[in-house]
């Protein structure tokens, strides 16, 4: 066969057992898809979504940009090894084609200067030439930062890297051997037929001719067998990221989110962890506890494998579901309904569910805001009191939903794993503010907030009372007085990195008084670490994530610290003397009267 070695033969092993194994695993994921995931497939497969997935596909698997963002150099090393070796196979499929005379088959273009001996002559093969040394350079700049990553973390920004299984280890050492073998053995061919680039040819020619005789064939060989080895054991290992990850961005953009059980959608997000770590430098429990094992991309890992039961429920339960992983991700897995699905109990169930609710009374509240407090707030009566002072300032007709007696959202069971009695409860809700008549609901609790809003589909208006209080201003219907107050605010997990509302508690309090920056804050805001998503931690422990949060805040010397969550409030008041406020208490405040 022309064009042909029998050196090339693992790579071509390698190649078509890759694309078997993926096809077959992917195929076999789609068809675990639950209903209304595999109908949003069939619904919108066609559509011009396309177009924004193609792109975030360019954007992310190949630039990783989102990494760019937070971290330049891991950027850079990221961006150079996977968009290099993408140029690296278009230009030498192209340099191949216009190169090779007689029959072309796909591994000439891999291997195409053991096949091509001819010394570039006119302008065009100058440039492919020396074009594909350049790429070739920049695909190893990247291997070398990823080796100084190994070796210390911190000159590329991370305090820890992941640990990785023996099996990634293996094929981690497969894909850093692949480009420094390319280089040797285009280099070594070179040397014998002067057919290389800036970079090969120079290298080649420090080489002897006997030398370069010698090492040819083994070099050439030893590059399709490193090829070959990181092809075969792709499917099985965190590498695995290369292709789940565009069939998850292509999956995201139909509409498809994870389900409160195991689907196929998220076998594609658990495949699409590359196990970068970038989750693990900002996780509290690590930073602050240094609890190193429970980290998403353990979590991740060990779902993945199937394997180290206890270590998955250990890493499932111990997290503080601050959004601070998800926040970081720079895949954008949805961390937060994984560990939901790690934690399901199953269909556990009892009795009764909830029976008490059919005896809450409903009201007419045509015209009316329903005012939902949740459970904190009951804990806390002053939050809501304050909002009632704000709505009769503004004139605002309201029903307080949860005044009588409290009333749960459903989030602690959903993040506990009770999926089935919070379907329940929220069933029970739903009826409830539905038979209301309301024109909008308001909450004073980040939680239930993002219940509300992600969890539930009512058909009226849902806000924050962060939101409400800040249209009121806005509108002109809540008048308020400007003070010589200074605050720091504190963004709750679920308001900041949960729901994405920072603009708007901000504007409220610079419409009452100085508000002071500080070194933590929005999406980089510290948990209070007293939430309702970590029942293993002791009080001991999250007393130090409280502390350590707090003393962010109370640094710049404030007069109040204000937050919006009732649950944070009361985290920062217990057993200290900090003067601590919700923001709807401060807006009352500063009321005309």
């Amino acid at each position: 066969m022309a064009n042909f070695h029998p050196f090339v033969v693992p790579f071509v092993m390698g190649t078509v057992a890759l694309f078997a194994i993926c096809g077959y695993k992917f195929v076999r994921w789609i068809k675990q898809f639950d209903r209304k995931q595999q109908a949003l497939i069939k619904k919108n497969m066609f559509s011009t979504r396309i177009v924004p997935a193609l792109w975030e596909v360019f954007c992310e698997c190949l630039l990783h940009l989102r990494i760019t963002k937070k971290n330049w150099r891991l950027g850079y090393m990221h961006r150079s090894i996977a968009f290099g070796w993408f140029l690296l196979i278009l230009f030498g499929a192209i340099e191949g084609r216009l190169g090779i005379k007689g029959t072309f088959h796909f591994w000439c273009a891999i291997f195409y200067r053991f096949f091509h001996h001819n010394p570039p002559i006119n302008g065009t093969e100058i440039f492919f030439t020396n074009l594909m040394d350049l790429l070739l350079l920049y695909v190893l700049s990247g291997l070398f930062l990823a080796f100084v990553k190994k070796i210390h973390s911190r000159i590329l920004g991370m305090k820890r890297t992941t640990r990785h299984t023996v099996m990634d280890k293996t094929v981690k050492a497969a894909l850093w051997l692949i480009f420094p073998l390319r280089l040797l053995s285009e280099s070594v061919t070179a040397r014998l037929y002067a057919n290389g680039g800036f970079l090969t040819q120079t290298l080649g020619d420090l080489f002897s001719r006997p030398v370069a005789e010698f090492l040819e064939l083994p070099l050439w060989s030893l590059y399709s067998l490193a090829l070959c080895i990181f092809f075969l054991m792709l499917p099985f290992t965190r590498y695995m990221h290369i292709f789940a990850e565009v069939f998850l961005i292509y999956f995201r953009k139909l509409g498809l989110r994870d389900s409160v059980k195991m689907t196929g959608y998220t076998k594609y997000e658990l495949s699409a962890c590359s196990r970068c770590g970038m989750c693990i430098d900002r996780c509290p429990l690590y930073n602050t506890l240094d609890i190193n094992d429970v980290q998403s991309v353990y979590l991740l890992r060990n779902l993945r494998n199937l394997e180290h039961h206890q270590d998955i429920l250990a890493a499932g339960k111990n997290c503080l579901m601050c959004h601070q992983c998800a926040e970081d991700c720079p895949v954008d897995i949805d961390l937060m309904s994984i560990r939901r699905i790690s934690r399901d109990k199953g269909d556990t169930d009892m009795a009764d569910n909830y029976r008490y609710l059919d005896n809450v009374k409903g009201f007419n509240a045509i015209g009316r805001v329903a005012y939902f407090g949740g459970c904190m707030t009951q804990l806390t009566p002053t939050i809501s009191q304050s909002m009632k002072t704000i709505f009769d300032a503004a004139g605002v007709k309201y029903w307080h939903l949860d005044g009588e007696r409290a009333i749960c959202c459903g989030r602690p069971l959903m993040q506990q794993g009770f999926n089935k009695q919070a379907a329940d409860l929220r069933r029970k809700i739903t009826e409830l503010i539905g038979s209301c008549n309301a024109t909008a609901l308001v909450t004073s609790c980040p939680i239930c907030y993002h219940t509300f809003k992600h969890e539930y589909h009512l058909s009226i208006p849902i806000y924050h009372h962060t939101e409400f209080i800040d249209k009121l201003i806005k509108s002109g219907k809540l008048s308020v007085k400007q003070s010589d107050s200074t605050f720091t605010f504190h963004d709750p997990c679920d308001l900041g990195r949960g729901s994405g509302i920072y603009k708007q508690p901000r504007e409220v309090l610079k419409a009452v008084g100085q508000l002071k920056k500080i070194s933590a804050e929005k999406e980089n805001s510290l948990c209070c670490g007293m939430n309702l998503g970590n029942t293993v931690l002791s009080l001991e422990q999250q007393t130090k994530l409280r502390d350590k949060s707090l003393a962010v805040l109370t640094e710049p010397n404030p007069d109040v610290v204000v937050t919006a969550c009732p649950m944070c409030k009361k985290a920062f008041r217990h057993g200290t003397d900090a003067n601590v406020k919700d923001i709807a208490e401060v807006v009352a405040e500063q009321l005309y009267n």
